[in-house]
């Protein structure tokens, strides 16, 4: 069975003014985690657009969704640099982000929606497991941070060309981990992650 989302777990809730929550950007060894929160404040719109899991979106899917999305809902980012990722480690930056997100939104929420199995401690709602595959909320703010941190990555990539991250947006591929080995670690990158670790220690062994 293919869950397709929708405003069932919106109108479960019983909120008038709900925030779907997410979060782009966990895995990369470089670049700031970047949480997105979406309101809709009329669920009864046509949505003349695809919606759902940015995973499962192509890219010009995406870009398509995030205009509507930007021009109908209302909508904010948070994000978490580098050096917060080291500081807080990558779950409670996301957590960070999220509440960074909400907190920018220009209407307070009566409830949020947040992707996954934890919520925020400073915000109130309910976790959802797959929620990007459920709730057109949380899939909408999928869409809007992995956007957000696509374009973050691809104006990075601009003033360091040699790791690639405009197409691989800081995952550990081989191209960019075979540059981090070449060229070393930037200001960019995540101290505490394994690769980048490795890396810095090698070099200062050398």
């Amino acid at each position: 069975m293919v869950t397709v989302a929708d405003f069932s777990i919106e109108h479960e809730t019983g909120a008038k003014y709900i925030a779907g929550v997410d979060e782009a950007g966990r895995g990369p060894l470089c670049g700031p985690v970047v949480a997105a929160a979406v309101i809709f404040p009329n669920r009864d719109i046509e949505i003349p657009v695809a919606i759902r899991d940015s995973k499962k979106m192509s890219a010009h899917q995406r870009a398509i969704a995030y205009d509507w999305i930007t021009k109908n809902t209302i909508w904010a980012t948070g994000e978490c640099s580098p050096s917060e990722i080291d500081e807080l480690n990558i779950l409670w930056a996301s957590m960070c982000a999220m509440e960074r997100a909400v907190a920018g939104l220009a209407k307070r929420p009566d409830t949020c929606l947040i992707d996954g199995n934890r919520v925020p401690k400073n915000l109130t709602g309910t976790a959802v497991i797959k929620g990007d595959a459920k709730s057109l909320s949380i899939a909408a703010a999928s869409i809007i941070a992995k956007e957000t941190r696509d374009k973050i990555m691809h104006e990075l990539s601009a003033q360091f060309p040699e790791y690639g991250w405009d197409k691989n947006a800081g995952y550990p591929t081989a191209e960019h981990l075979r540059a981090i080995e070449k060229y070393g670690v930037t200001p960019h990158h995540r101290k505490t992650f394994g690769p980048v670790r490795n890396a810095r220690k090698t070099s200062n062994e050398s």
